[in-house]
């Protein structure tokens, strides 16, 4: 053994004797491969969320078709959803609060609040993380199954940035990738796989998520959104979700519809955020006061008034509203006079329950719905509606989320509207110009309104934690 050793030594001396220079640029060679091996985890993981919202979209769209075929099966069926709605409801908040707390609501508004430089790690992923986002996919397509009005895409969000932040673990620290750049990258990469927009999900990053600083690796954040979104298209196909957009020569016939159009969505839009806050936050009223002792109790009374709604409208205000809004746009809806209002009340209880829900989609279809009752109001014909109904998905999506530029490109890509590029995107700057006079930006109220575990050393510091 002894004499295998010297002779091991003796053939290493020539290596070790060489000049100093050579192992110095062996190391620096060795060295920069290093980023290249963070680059190609990122992407990794970008492709992976692409994958995994893929995954979420269809079964979503699994969980919708399966409450309609449960409803639907016979005459009487309908009136299936009075008790299985409430009690799934039940079930799925159960589970929410026990579990994954972090993921009630939308989860854009965790985002934005997982985005915080003075949260730890800790806090952080009790909002987003990889555990959490495969949670969030489960509730959300069980909310679908209920019945609820609620839509799969700000969720999404919140999905997509677990899975992102999840790479951090794998980075060398010289990778210059911060979990705040994963984590903008991941939530936008998510909105573009789930609306197959990847425009759409670049100005979300840039509007709604990078207003506290800048991106330090921008230009590797926006391939990573935009790898998301190709993964999604070569699923789904180069398709928009809403066909193509059939836009008559636009006259100024219909300036005063449009103007009227802009006007109303964005006071629906900004009063619907105005309720979305005050319910997060509560009130002295008998009903926040029920919610905050009985919460289960409170989610089954909500959901049994989406369910009535719900078979009031034969069903077009469950789910996100993808059919229904396709109808309109086609010009073969067959909805009731009542339509807008009551999806407008279905997402509200539905967001009330507590569970895991989005708004984007269902925004969508109200905003379709506004603009489908303008049309009526003033007499514009079929051909002429369309205009006024894309107008109106981007007028109430931008009062909303108070991001014009995302929601009109976002309704722009998924109904080939490029023929009215300038009147989406004057309908969602005024929209949401008239939404802020009602109410400050949702996402960043709600996102002030969670509630977080307290940081690891405040834990140790306060009596009884020391060990």
């Amino acid at each position: 053994m002894r004499a295998a050793w010297l002779r091991l030594q003796r053939s290493w001396r020539p290596v070790r004797d060489m000049d100093p220079e050579f192992w110095r640029k062996l190391g620096a060679e060795l060295s920069s491969v290093r980023p290249w091996i963070d680059r190609g985890i990122v992407l990794a993981y970008a492709a992976l969320t692409g994958l995994i919202v893929v995954g979420f979209t269809l079964l979503a769209e699994a969980a919708t078709h399966g409450f309609a075929a449960l409803t639907q099966a016979s005459v009487y069926a309908k009136y299936i959803s009075l008790l299985w709605t409430p009690a799934l409801t039940v079930v799925l908040l159960w589970w929410t609060r026990r579990f994954v707390p972090g993921a009630m609501g939308s989860g854009i508004p965790q985002v934005v609040r997982a985005l915080d430089d003075n949260l730890d790690h800790a806090q952080r992923s009790w909002l987003v993380s990889l555990r959490l986002s495969l949670h969030k996919i489960g509730l959300v397509s069980g909310g679908l199954l209920a019945g609820l009005s609620i839509g799969r895409e700000g969720p999404t969000v919140q999905v997509g940035a677990g899975v992102m932040g999840h790479a951090r673990r794998w980075l060398s620290p010289q990778s210059g990738l911060d979990s705040h750049d994963l984590m903008v990258a991941g939530a936008a990469a998510g909105i573009a796989a789930a609306f197959n927009t990847p425009l759409g999900g670049v100005i979300f990053a840039l509007e709604q998520l990078s207003r506290r600083r800048s991106m330090s690796q921008s230009s590797l954040v926006i391939v990573s959104i935009v790898l998301a979104g190709l993964v999604a298209v070569s699923v789904f196909g180069n398709e928009t979700y809403f066909g193509r957009l059939r836009v008559q020569a636009l006259s100024w016939s219909l300036l005063g519809p449009g103007l009227l159009v802009a006007l109303v969505a964005g006071l629906a839009g900004g009063l619907f955020s105005r309720l979305m806050i005050v319910c997060a936050q509560g009130l002295p009223d008998r009903f926040s006061r029920w919610r905050s002792l009985y919460p289960l109790r409170f989610a089954a009374a909500c959901a049994l008034g989406v369910a009535i709604i719900g078979i009031v409208t034969q069903g077009a205000t469950a789910g996100a509203g993808y059919a229904p809004t396709r109808a309109l746009l086609e010009g073969h809806a067959d909805l009731p006079g009542v339509y807008t209002v009551l999806k407008f009340c279905a997402t509200w209880l539905s967001s009330w329950t507590g569970v895991p829900a989005g708004v984007f989609a269902p925004s969508l279809a109200i905003g379709a719905g506004i603009g489908q009752d303008v049309a009526l109001l003033t007499g514009v014909g079929p051909e002429a509606a369309i205009p006024l109904i894309a107008l109106g998905m981007a007028g109430f999506l931008a009062a909303t989320t108070q991001g014009p530029i995302t929601a009109f490109i976002i309704v722009m890509e998924m109904v080939a509207g490029n023929a009215m590029v300038l009147s989406l995107m004057a309908c969602a700057l005024l929209a949401s110009g008239v939404a802020r006079l009602v109410t400050r930006s949702m996402y960043f109220e709600l996102a002030a309104l969670l509630p977080v575990p307290p940081r690891r050393t405040e834990m140790a510091s306060e009596p009884g934690n020391a060990r």
